[in-house]
């Protein structure tokens, strides 16, 4: 149970301070949120798309986060597993040591983006 709760804690992490700070980052340029000049531009340009362009924008967005994710996950465990140059611990556990795939545990029905994200998986629509 210790290694599963390793596993989430990190999940949970990666999941809050990750993904959903970004999809939020995103979500409040769309509102025209941000002051910074450096923003200005960007979300009045936003701003002129429609609600159908909007959910484009944002589908790829998380889309591509996703699979940013998985990568890098993917990538701290071949390191792991192959050059034994990373080590990750939590609570004293090497979670990449006790998952059979990190990449693996963002995906499933009890998934750390199920769990974890208030976003969740994200739907298509039709």
């Amino acid at each position: 149970m210790k290694e599963k709760q390793a596993l989430d804690t990190f999940g949970q992490i990666v999941m809050s301070d990750l993904r959903d700070r970004s999809i939020d980052f995103f979500e409040q340029l769309v509102e025209g949120h941000w002051k910074s000049p450096s923003l200005e531009k960007l979300q009045a340009e936003l701003q002129e798309l429609n609600e159908k362009q909007i959910n484009l924008v944002r589908s790829t967005l998380i889309r591509s986060l996703d699979r940013g994710i998985h990568d890098f996950l993917f990538k701290l465990q071949e390191q792991a597993d192959f050059e034994n140059d990373i080590e990750i611990k939590v609570q004293g556990v090497d979670i990449i040591q006790s998952s059979d795939g990190l990449q693996g545990e963002l995906f499933t029905e009890d998934g750390w983006i199920t769990n974890f994200s208030k976003y969740g998986e994200l739907q298509e629509e039709h």
